[in-house]
């Protein structure tokens, strides 16, 4: 779980490594379209990766 991180900050780095960066474009482009709030006191995100 981890909160939505502004663009080109390292933990927005850290999680797109994690979950790489095309999921992370798609998941941050439903919150921008959603109006989600960013940063410290913003919404969260759970981030699962894919069963392998």
């Amino acid at each position: 779980m981890t909160n939505f991180h502004l663009p080109k900050s390292t933990l927005m780095m850290l999680v797109s490594a994690l979950m790489g960066a095309d999921r992370i474009r798609a998941i941050y482009d439903h919150a921008i379209t959603g109006r989600y709030r960013f940063f410290s006191y913003g919404d969260a995100s759970l981030l699962i990766g894919s069963q392998t």
